[in-house]
């Protein structure tokens, strides 16, 4: 369950919030992700983004014609995803039209150029989601970049230096390379000075982030886990509930041990056979869109394209075309082959009113 109060945030209990319903045509998006920028600044073994080389841009020109039609839709965030949104050639005049409209900011970030942009960044973000992908040698290693883990911590220390009220959190994507590193990878979350750290598991079946023909067998066993690394995961979680309690009960780790058995152990063990994948609960192809650097617009991250808000003229115009509300309509996420195997689903909420 992620909760929209007063930004999006896990909470390891939902007896005290409802999902948002799941409304046709759709009339209140809270969540918003928006790709400004099509390039990243790492080479990770788990993404293909890296390999774009065309620079495109959403330009703050764009924004500030349809920050009011999405303030029409509901819109209260947007999280800059990407690509790496701080390689974006002006990114705070973007995030000021946002702002302006009194629309709430979150940046998902490698955090590489944190350091560099932390001023600017903290009068106009609310929180930085960056990626953590093990202690040092093993985040540079998965990272491609010589330094990232060093360049990370330098930038963490930054956004707090500039506003400790912004908070900073990780995610950690497990696969191979760190499935046994989970408890020095809390630790490293900690030593860098991060507010909390999720884990979720690496994606190999779908063709998003870059792979519109997906991957060859080779490309999937040297990221997703064999039988021997499922098995040294399934003892790195008991060590890991076993040795970070606190970190559990105080919500640094953000999911509980048995999420975290489902949407690890149980996920790479479905995608070797063994067993099948947790059923998932998620509205947010109802709840929330994504608009690519080129203006694709998908319900998600890995669901098919709705249509491009370029050509539609707006992004109403995509999300309640008679096609898209005719797709989720027929979209049931518990038996979907895509939403099967999502590692990233999405529950929002709202706090119970008091």
């Amino acid at each position: 369950m992620t909760v929209l109060s007063p930004r999006p945030s896990p909470t390891i209990s939902s007896r005290e919030h409802a999902p948002l319903p799941r409304v046709d045509p759709i009339t209140h998006l809270p969540v918003l992700i928006l790709f400004p920028h099509s390039r990243c600044n790492c080479k990770c073994v788990m993404c293909d983004i890296w390999r774009d080389r065309t620079s495109r841009e959403i330009s703050a020109e764009h924004v500030a014609r349809w920050v009011d039609e999405w303030r029409g839709l509901g819109v209260e965030r947007v999280v800059l995803s990407g690509g790496e949104a701080l390689l974006h050639s002006d990114l705070w005049t973007l995030c000021d039209h946002l702002r302006t409209a009194g629309i709430g900011i979150s940046v998902l970030s490698t955090g590489l150029l944190l350091r560099k942009h932390a001023p600017e960044l903290v009068k106009r973000c609310d929180d930085v989601v960056v990626s953590l992908d093990g202690p040092r040698p093993i985040h540079d290693r998965i990272r491609n970049v010589p330094r990232a883990f060093d360049l990370l911590s330098e930038g963490v220390s930054a956004v707090k230096a500039a506003d400790s009220r912004v908070q900073v959190t990780a995610r950690c994507t497990v696969q191979r390379a760190n499935c046994g590193h989970l408890r020095e990878t809390v630790r490293a979350a900690r030593a860098i000075g991060l507010d909390r750290i999720s884990f979720l598991a690496a994606d190999v079946s779908s063709d998003a982030f870059n792979r519109p023909d997906g991957w060859t067998v080779d490309r999937v066993g040297a990221v997703a886990l064999d039988t021997g690394d499922l098995a040294r995961l399934s003892e790195e979680l008991d060590a890991l509930e076993r040795e970070h309690i606190r970190d559990f009960e105080s919500g640094f780790i953000a999911e509980s041990p048995a999420k975290l058995r489902r949407r690890l152990e149980q996920y790479f063990g479905a995608l070797l056979g063994q067993g099948s994948f947790h059923p998932n609960e998620c509205n947010a192809p109802w709840v929330s869109s994504v608009i690519e650097s080129d203006g694709t617009v998908r319900p998600c991250f890995f669901q098919p394209s709705l249509g491009n808000i370029h050509s539609a003229g707006g992004l109403s115009a995509v999300i309640n075309s008679p096609d898209a509300v005719a797709w989720r309509q027929g979209l049931d996420v518990k038996r979907n082959a895509i939403c099967e195997r999502c590692v990233c689903t999405l529950s929002l909420a709202r706090p119970a009113r008091s």
